[in-house]
């Protein structure tokens, strides 16, 4: 796997909010902070750029609203912003997607020649789905390191439920099974980037 030396890593929605476990119910892969954090700092380390992405939800009563400590990002991803070498950005939304967020992201990614964008954080399957569809809709070599988000059980229509688990596989499966992205794993991506 090559990983260019100006791709970015787009760390969505790491939020405090995420922690409340009695308004998001189960979550999977207690991992996933430990490996967006070496991510993290395997970018910061190389001078590759860092988009921070931050959920300020509209919604009455969501733990991510501006305001709300749950709005903050968590204390490793707080600490980690502004210590790397290269180009970094703060990306605000409401939406799923960190490409309907303020400042523009596919504006900043052509302005910086970006074409390859990494994706990590919360939730596999909403936030962190939709972004990776739309940069692979936009033409961006999307690489989404699964290992390194998590989401949680979801009931839906007709009483369907699913776990978290089953929701990321299923994410996977969507996003690289239609090409959107390429599922790897956050391994990979540090033996990739490191020198």
């Amino acid at each position: 796997m090559e990983i260019t030396q100006n791709a970015a890593l787009v760390v969505v929605d790491v939020q405090k909010g995420f922690d409340e476990s009695e308004f998001w119910g189960p979550r999977n892969n207690p991992a996933a902070d430990e490996r967006i954090a070496s991510l993290i700092a395997a970018w910061q380390g190389t001078d590759r750029p860092v988009v921070f992405v931050r959920h300020d939800s509209n919604e009455p009563g969501s733990p991510l609203r501006t305001g709300q400590e749950g709005n903050d990002f968590k204390e490793y991803v707080e600490e980690r912003r502004g210590k790397g070498g290269g180009p970094e950005l703060l990306v605000t939304k409401s939406v799923n997607s960190a490409f309907y967020g303020t400042p523009d992201l596919d504006d900043w990614f052509k302005a910086a020649g970006i074409t390859q964008v990494v994706l990590a954080g919360i939730q596999t399957n909403m936030c962190v789905e939709t972004t990776a569809r739309m940069g692979g809709n936009l033409g961006y070599d999307v690489l989404v390191a699964l290992d390194a988000t998590h989401t949680f059980d979801l009931t839906g229509p007709n009483g369907w439920h699913l776990t978290a688990d089953e929701l990321a596989r299923a994410s996977a499966l969507s996003l690289h099974g239609g090409r959107f992205a390429r599922v790897v794993t956050t391994d990979q991506l540090l033996a990739a980037v490191r020198p």
